[in-house]
């Protein structure tokens, strides 16, 4: 069965692996979160190297049709966030 990473998970491999407090880890894990959030609301990409970007992408206002009822409406325009994984994450997500 496969196990989702969560951000605790990311903090316990700080705490391990660097050797700080578990608060301490799990507040660096939440500083770094937050500044991307903080990155994309303003518009800006986010790109981890050798990992992949984040980008925010805006869909303009159209007209969309209600498959069961098969009406129109008027879906609003809105922002949304896509990410694209990096060459080398490709490579070696697909070769292990």
């Amino acid at each position: 069965m496969n196990k989702t990473l969560t951000r605790a998970d990311l903090a316990e491999a700080i705490y391990s692996k660097v050797g700080i407090s578990k608060v301490e880890s799990s507040d660096i894990v939440d500083q770094i979160f937050e500044e991307m959030i903080l990155e994309l609301i303003d518009g800006k990409s986010v790109k981890l190297s050798s990992f992949g970007s984040f980008m925010v992408r805006d869909k303009k206002q159209r007209i969309g049709r209600n498959p069961k009822t098969k009406e129109e409406a008027l879906i609003d325009a809105r922002r949304f966030v896509v990410f694209r994984t990096s060459k080398e994450l490709k490579n070696k997500v697909i070769n292990e």
